[in-house]
């Protein structure tokens, strides 16, 4: 367990104190009580949410919509989690808050002991459904660390109580995990190590985690966050209407200096994201153009490779097999030339896929994803440069 010791406030009474002992420049120091530099309480904000009578460990939140195919699993993988010193129900909790889905999900989640089911609240204007959601259940949060996970995660045994003291280890208010992914299908296992291989390299986990470099990256998938640290974050409240509130939150954790850390979590956590082509495609043109600076320079880029990888040997080979009597030598070295040039091109681009993360195999097929990454890097920009509109889960936002 983590060793939390409780602190007497004014008034003799004990009061949670923070473990990170969150703070800001030396000379600065932040005071213990949020209260006191949240300043003016707002009406229902984070600010004015009374403090529960006792505070537990931690609680895990996992919002959800028609995720009737994947939440039984993610629940079982959680609840395995409860162990003697770790129990359920007494040293943490587990809450799911349903966003008004259509399907069993509801009724699969009151079937798992332990399990704490919601209903969000009705969805107000300049709100995402996933925002709505999570911020109802957060507000009810009886943890010093609350865990933000979706559905379609599965959990390694032992991985929650591994993250807690991995935060504190790292002094890390914001703990986050890039998860194993799980595809099926050629365009799943063509397409995703296109789009993480350009996420490792906008994103470099060694720059994300350090308080130093202004870059700043999670995941929501698997979100830990000390309960302190989430109240100067401003909560869910204050990305409300953000389709990207990981990465965002991820950025206020910097620029708060609460601490954040982000690796690569094989180890602990995998998903499989999208179950359809048609889920896969509505999500990455939700999410690149917010997570990419220039989706065009960088669609006009992966249309080149696509363009050297399969144009160049074919040029290659008709060289090769160019008949031009007298300049046959000639014709026959272009095509070596070409040959050379396409071998460099491959092996860069293979260095590059590679850091995705993905099996070999999928790094393999991953060319063949090229057309559709260029088609969805561009059709995300024009969904939020040009319609400023997206959708997702049956909804649509405006941007």
């Amino acid at each position: 367990m983590i060793d939390e010791k409780p602190v007497q406030n004014e008034a003799g009474q004990s009061a949670y104190q923070p473990v990170l002992g969150l703070s800001d420049e030396a000379g600065n120091a932040a005071p213990l009580d949020w209260r006191e530099w949240a300043g003016k309480a707002l009406e229902g904000s984070v600010y004015d949410q009374p403090e529960p009578t006792e505070l537990i460990e931690l609680t895990v939140i996992v919002p959800v919509r028609n995720e009737q195919d994947c939440l039984a699993a993610c629940l079982e993988s959680l609840v395995r989690q409860s162990e003697d010193v770790f129990e359920l129900g007494k040293n943490w909790e587990l809450i799911v808050v349903d966003d008004h889905s259509t399907d069993r999900t509801a009724e699969i989640a009151a079937s798992f002991n332990g399990v704490t089911v919601l209903e969000a609240p009705k969805l107000e204007k300049g709100w995402t459904g996933k925002n709505n959601a999570t911020w109802a259940a957060a507000r009810r949060a009886r943890g010093r660390w609350l865990l933000f996970t979706d559905a379609d995660t599965i959990h390694e045994p032992g991985n929650l109580h591994r993250a807690l003291h991995e935060a504190q280890r790292h002094q890390a208010g914001v703990l986050s995990y890039s998860p194993r992914q799980i595809v099926s299908g050629l365009a799943q296992r063509s397409l995703m190590p296109l789009v993480f291989c350009e996420l490792a390299l906008a994103y470099p986990q060694a720059k994300v985690s350090d308080p130093k470099e202004r870059i700043a990256a999670a995941n929501g998938q698997f979100l830990l966050v000390e309960r302190e640290a989430y109240r100067r974050l401003g909560g869910h409240a204050s990305v409300a209407g953000n389709v990207l509130e990981d990465v965002e939150l991820a950025f206020m954790a910097k620029k708060r200096r609460v601490g954040l850390r982000f690796r690569y979590g094989d180890d602990a956590v995998s998903t499989r994201m999208y179950r359809t082509t048609a889920a896969m495609v509505e999500g990455w043109t939700k999410n690149l153009a917010l997570l990419f600076d220039n989706t065009l320079a960088l669609s006009l880029w992966r249309t080149l490779d696509f363009i050297l990888l399969f144009a160049l040997p074919v040029l290659a080979v008709v060289l090769w097999n160019a008949k031009f009597a007298q300049h046959s030598i000639q014709w026959l070295g272009a095509g070596w030339v070409l040959a050379i040039l396409w071998l460099r091109t491959l092996v860069r681009f293979y260095a590059r896929v590679m850091k995705s993360n993905f099996p070999f195999a999928d790094c393999v097929l991953s060319p063949l994803g090229l057309p559709l990454f260029v088609v969805l890097l561009y059709r995300s920009w024009f969904q939020h440069k040009v319609l400023k509109q997206v959708s997702w889960k049956g909804r649509s936002y405006g941007q």
